[in-house]
């Protein structure tokens, strides 16, 4: 199976448009203190303006400031089709310390996926270096991200919570922060995701793909509560899910 070549300005339509009011957003913030947010990132919503893409969830962030105040900003990033927990910061000081707790690996990040097709083993270590690879067209340039030795260090652990119609439902805990790590992985092991537009046995279209970022867990300071955050399955996401074993919870 060859990855795709990924264009800067996807040459796909885009998913229908994932704008968010004032209270919609609001909604979606599962925790929130004096340093940071955490929210429930909608799948289809692109976190910043990149390419052709103009809807994005950097236009919203201004409806989580306080009055006369600054709005949050990002402190990592998710995958345009990705849905679940995001991180912002409120102050420079909590952009500038959660900065370097992802670089640690002091962010303990969990995910859920379904993938078409089931592991060999029950649960393992995916250690597979990946690199990025970029075209430039006489259009546009184009890029995909490949396994190779000579790229950068990229280690996923997994496990499988339920299976059913030859799918299964995955746990997918990353110990690096690599482009697409989890999306290249699943497919390296042979159990690409469902709804994968770029690294699957076949191209299509963006919008469906069946990856949440479940769970975030952290400590700023030792001065600081610790801070865990659970985003619910996406609508997109449960008849999947259901189908191999999940209760809702």
């Amino acid at each position: 199976m060859v990855p795709a070549m990924i264009p800067d300005s996807l040459a796909f339509p885009s998913p229908p448009p994932a704008s968010l009011t004032a209270d919609q957003l609001r909604a979606r913030v599962l925790h929130r203190d004096e340093q940071c947010f955490v929210i429930d990132k909608p799948a289809g919503l692109a976190v910043h303006k990149a390419g052709r893409i103009t809807d994005h969830l950097e236009l919203y962030l201004p409806h989580l400031a306080e009055p006369d105040g600054e709005p949050p900003k990002l402190a990592h990033r998710l995958d345009r089709d990705t849905a679940g927990c995001l991180i912002l910061g409120r102050m420079p000081w909590a952009l500038k310390r959660l900065g370097q707790m992802f670089a640690a690996g002091h962010v303990e990040k969990t995910y859920w996926a379904v993938a078409d097709g089931i592991p060999a083993a029950e649960a393992g270590v995916i250690d597979l270096p990946l690199l990025k690879k970029i075209e430039a067209g006489a259009a546009r340039s184009s890029w995909t991200i490949l396994p190779d030795p000579a790229g950068q260090p990229a280690v996923t652990e997994y496990r499988v919570l339920g299976t059913g119609n030859g799918r299964s439902w995955l746990e997918l805990r990353p110990r690096t922060g690599r482009t697409h790590q989890i999306r290249v992985h699943c497919a390296a092991l042979g159990c690409p995701l469902t709804g994968e537009p770029f690294y699957g046995p076949e191209r299509r279209p963006p919008g469906n793909l069946h990856l949440l970022a479940r769970s975030v867990a952290f400590r700023m300071a030792f001065e600081y509560e610790p801070v865990s955050a659970i985003a619910p399955a996406p609508e997109h996401m449960r008849d999947a899910l259901s189908a191999c074993g999940w209760r809702g919870e």
